[in-house]
């Protein structure tokens, strides 16, 4: 881009959001001022970037799409060997994959290319993975339900009439059908475990900053998780160790410990401590059916030698109420008038996605109802109060993430359901914007919390109720993501 000199006007502008109010004279005196500033951006703006060189991809439209899961289709792999090869998996749609396309699934990033590779992408790829395509996903991933994506909504494989959940919709829906073997979400609200409940397959959200997020689209840093999407614990332990660990670009990665996940699957749980979060049970909008199934899982644990018992976390009724704050705000300081990105860290920047987002304001309108009640919520209350109560919220953060430390001092791993009820029926496109923003934020009030305080958090499948699947969430100590598994999978090899 060119730097040209700045005028009178656009100077006033900018001094106007400010508070400044500059006439001609003063405004001459400033722009006389700040000419070395112009210089300085000239000079940066005159540097190549630094950018991987990246051989051309092919790319295809989804083609057979009967769940509306795809988004894009390849079948790209750089090696025939790894603890991966063979294995097909699906990336989020808020995933960079250099040279082939990228919307978030908002209409109002459509045509976007990215220019780098995330490192999970990397990493996949360095394990012998072939990487089928994108999925589908939310729209800018501000969903718990399936039906607000710009290309259409994602159906549960269990029954299409019904959300697969989100925001990872489609990456939970392609491993449920039987499409990829594997998929990356992300996780900010439940995004990753909403579908994984929903659709009847394991998802992992990591301990956060466990793995990377470079290249991946934020919506706010401090809550923002990848992890993977499976059909099966063993296979979530296999990814999960592929795409760990720091890779020295995202500031979430701090003291990052890592594991060997796989050798923790051994079947047996005997003599770790269960404890059942009383205030996880019994929820608004609970299904009688769900927290039956999860206190009927227990019950296997426990016949596998498990010591289960009930305990309470008080707080966990708030967990929602503490994270709306941070990911409302949140979002709209970085993922919105950030332009994806915003500023004051250092690690890369995605700075072909941050143009592409700029601008936003001119398509607004075209934002899901979902995206608007958040930023507008979001928006109102950051003027209302210039950011304290999100401050406030960050500080609270560590007291609940003290509340669930304190039980998992008494408990190896906690358990609650993963969602309160089942999928829910798609709302129609054109329905009650009421009952469509609803349907995106009634099932989060288990899986938010863990967002704000980092805690793993795993969601298996524990039975089903009118054909559609039912999920149990395992809870543990930061970076202890091999207890998780141990439970998870002692518990899929008796169920």
């Amino acid at each position: 881009m060119a730097v040209p000199d700045p005028d009178r006007a656009e100077l006033q502008a900018a001094a106007a959001e400010l508070g400044l109010e500059l006439d001609d004279a003063t405004t001459d005196s400033y722009l006389a001022l700040i000419a070395a500033n112009v210089e300085a951006y000239r000079v940066v703006d005159a540097f190549e970037e630094p950018v991987a060189e990246i051989p051309p991809r092919q790319w295809s439209e989804p083609g057979d799409n009967p769940l509306g899961a795809w988004y894009a289709r390849t079948e790209l792999r750089t090696r025939d060997d790894g603890p991966l090869a063979g294995r097909t998996v699906a990336l989020k749609d808020n995933i960079c994959l250099a040279g082939v396309p990228m919307m978030n699934g908002s209409s109002t990033l459509k045509g976007y290319v990215p220019d780098v590779d995330a490192t999970v992408v990397t990493r996949l790829l360095d394990a012998g993975a072939t990487i089928a395509g994108k999925a589908h996903c939310e729209f800018l991933c501000f969903s718990g339900g399936s039906h607000t994506g710009a290309d259409g909504p994602v159906r549960n494989p269990h029954k299409p009439t019904h959300s697969a959940g989100g925001s990872s919709s489609g990456s939970a829906a392609l491993v449920a059908a039987g499409e990829v073997d594997l998929a990356i979400g992300g996780d900010q609200g439940g995004s990753i475990r909403i579908p994984s409940s929903w659709c009847g397959v394991v998802g992992m959200k990591p301990t956060h900053g466990l793995v990377p997020y470079t290249g991946i689209m934020p919506i706010e840093a401090t809550i923002d998780h990848a992890g993977p999407i499976t059909a099966n614990v063993a296979d979530n332990a296999l990814v999960l160790e592929a795409i760990a660990g720091p890779d020295g670009l995202d500031p979430r990665q701090t003291a990052t410990r890592t594991d060997t996940y796989t050798r923790a699957l051994t079947g047996d749980c005997g003599g770790l401590r269960i404890g059942l979060v009383r205030e996880g049970f019994g929820t608004a909008g609970a299904e009688s059916d769900v927290d039956e199934a999860v206190r009927e899982a227990a019950g296997v644990l426990a016949g596998l030698g498990a010591k289960v018992a009930e305990t309470s976390v008080p707080l966990h009724s708030s967990g929602v109420a503490i994270w709306s704050p941070i990911a409302l705000e949140g979002a709209v300081w970085q993922m919105l008038l950030g332009n994806g990105f915003g500023m004051n860290w250092r690690g890369k920047y995605v700075t072909s996605l941050m143009t592409a987002m700029r601008g936003w304001q001119d398509r607004a309108d075209a934002f899901s109802e979902s995206l608007k009640a958040s930023m507008l919520a979001g928006n109102l209350f950051r003027r209302r109060y210039g950011g304290t109560t999100y401050a406030k919220a960050q500080n609270l953060a560590r007291v609940l993430t003290a509340a669930y430390d304190a039980a998992l001092a008494e408990f190896d791993v906690l358990v609650m359901p993963t969602l309160p009820m089942k999928a829910t029926p798609l709302p129609a496109a054109d329905g009650p914007r009421e009952l469509i923003v609803r349907r995106s934020f009634e099932m989060i009030g288990n899986v938010a919390p863990f967002d704000a305080t980092g805690h793993p958090a795993l969601s298996l499948p524990c039975g089903s109720g009118d054909g559609l699947p039912i999920g149990m969430m395992l809870i543990g100590r930061h970076w202890d993501e091999a207890t998780l598994y141990r439970v998870a999978h002692a518990y899929e090899t008796a169920a």
